[in-house]
């Protein structure tokens, strides 16, 4: 699905959305402002560590909500995808989809970027969103740490939601919330919810993840090897996975538990060592640098050692 044109969204930040007490006890209510169409989302704190999230939107325009998130504490978040389609794009460019059907499985413990909603398409989504403590308290600290391996935004699992969790779903957006035992039944389906979902990610094996052994690092190094020997030109994410006999998905997780990046990026990092080493050595101008490590566009080139060193290219090369 192609983006449409960044100017045609229309933009605000999460604190613009009116924040107010909900008819339940320990329930908000964030609404979106009418002009922008219907939306609200219901927040219930049903524990501590562990807040469920019921979001319906039917936006009149293309819709972008900013926000900026730190939690103090590392946070998983399951998204059950029950109508619609929304994406999530970061500060750093990585996006994440959430779809009817599917549920998203991320960790993180700061989050700055925006989730993006289409005209006129209703969406309904329920989050959860877990505390470390939480986690520690159902699996064991040794179990938790699987789930936040680092700080920064990562994807753990995105496939078709396990049946019975659409069912509790299902039960849980009709519970009726002004019941005297709303809060009880709110968190039985809850737990069936999580539990479900969450035992998959519990067996590694079955989705390609590793619990990075010795033999894991040995793979982690080889590939990285392959991409060091090749970074002018290195082979795809499936190509390197296939070389290596293992699933992107594994590859992926692989290199951020042992380099805490994906494999571009790590590509980009010896790239741009390179690069600087040519630039303060040598005489030779930008493009010719820019060719040899391997990028075509001189312009692509500098403004990625910029972000990379924080000074351009031809700042380094005038220092001689």
């Amino acid at each position: 699905m192609t983006d449409r044109k960044k100017a045609g969204y229309k933009r605000l930040h999460s604190d613009e959305l009116s924040m107010q007490p909900g008819q339940q006890q320990h329930c908000w209510r964030q609404s979106l402002p009418s002009q922008l169409g219907e939306g609200r989302s219901l927040i219930f704190q049903l524990d501590p560590s562990l807040s469920y999230i019921e979001t319906t939107y039917h936006p009149l325009h293309d819709l972008a909500i900013t926000s900026k998130i730190d939690f103090g504490e590392p946070r998983l978040v399951v998204t059950l995808g029950i109508t619609g389609h929304t994406r999530f794009i970061d500060s750093d460019k990585h996006e994440l989809t959430f779809s009817a059907g599917h549920t998203t499985i991320t960790s993180f413990d700061s989050s700055h970027g925006e989730r993006r909603y289409q005209a006129n398409q209703p969406i309904k989504q329920l989050r959860f969103s877990i505390g470390k403590r939480w986690m520690d308290r159902y699996l064991g600290e040794n179990e938790s740490a699987f789930f936040f391996r680092n700080n920064a935004l990562q994807l753990l699992s995105s496939r078709p939601s396990h049946t019975q969790s659409t069912i509790s779903a299902r039960q849980l957006l009709g519970c009726d919330l002004s019941a005297p035992l709303a809060p009880l039944t709110l968190n039985g389906h809850v737990m069936t919810i999580l539990a479900n979902e969450l035992s998959e990610l519990c067996r590694p094996e079955k989705y390609g993840y590793s619990r990075f052994d010795e033999a894991s690092r040995r793979m982690a190094d080889q590939a990285r090897e392959i991409l060091e020997l090749h970074y002018q030109d290195p082979p795809s994410l499936e190509q390197l996975a296939k070389t290596l006999g293992i699933s992107p998905f594994k590859l992926k997780n692989l290199f951020q538990h042992y380099f805490n990046n994906s494999p571009y990026g790590v590509v980009t990092e010896i790239r741009m060592q390179h690069a600087y080493r040519a630039l303060a050595s040598t005489r030779q101008p930008v493009s010719l640098v820019a060719e040899m490590v391997g990028y075509r566009h001189t312009s692509n080139f500098s403004l990625a050692f910029s972000k990379h060193f924080g000074v351009s290219p031809k700042q380094i090369s005038k220092k001689r």
